[in-house]
């Protein structure tokens, strides 16, 4: 899985209210990422799209060689329309939906945990959603990361707007460091093997 560009997307929304959000808990992972690659996004917009990109190589193949090329990118536009510049960067770039990775909070999966998968439905996320009309497939690879269910009555639209709470914050750091961890598994050694390792660690 060395050969070929990836399209590493993180999801969110823009500006500084929402930036400590669980919504964009994806952006932060993708923060993380350029930090190890050593890059810094830049937001002019490459193929008409909105978004701030990075190009680096990503993560470590054996004997030391540097991981895939990998375009990180964070769309400038709000979550539920993520769709368009997810497909113009994989258009202008030619990667195809399988070399497509995104990073997003899931509420379906208890806070802190982390599963991998391709394809299925987009469990009421409205970024994904989105993101599947846009691409014409869910044959894409999403990074889901656990933020928990909304307590109570809360709305779930309320909950992933708000920021994490005292205790979650105090362990955010190593969520996001573990989903960096298997964002490079997956570019470095193949999804499946990267399911092995890191579904096992959340078992």
């Amino acid at each position: 899985m060395s050969d070929g560009l990836w399209l590493v997307v993180g999801l969110g929304n823009p500006g500084p209210d929402y930036a400590g959000n669980r919504h964009n808990v994806g952006q932060m992972v993708l923060d993380e990422l350029a930090r190890r690659a050593g890059e810094t996004f830049s937001a002019r917009a490459i193929g008409g799209a909105r978004a701030a990109t990075a190009e680096a190589r990503l993560g470590m193949l054996p004997g030391g060689v540097p991981g895939p090329r990998v375009v990180l990118a964070k769309p400038s536009t709000y979550m539920n329309v993520s769709g368009g510049p997810v497909a113009g960067l994989a258009q202008y770039y030619g990667v195809d939906a399988d070399h497509v990775v995104v990073v997003h909070d899931e509420i379906d999966i208890p806070f802190a945990d982390l599963r991998l998968k391709t394809g299925g439905g987009e469990g009421g996320h409205n970024g994904l959603r989105d993101i599947t009309k846009a691409l014409g497939t869910k044959d894409y690879v999403r990074v889901r990361v656990g933020v928990g269910r909304p307590p109570g009555r809360m709305e779930a639209a309320d909950y992933v707007l708000r920021d994490f709470a005292a205790a979650e914050r105090k362990e955010l750091p190593w969520l996001i460091d573990a989903a960096a961890d298997a964002t490079e598994l997956v570019v470095t050694q193949g999804l499946e093997k990267a399911q092995l390792t890191v579904h096992t660690k959340n078992a």
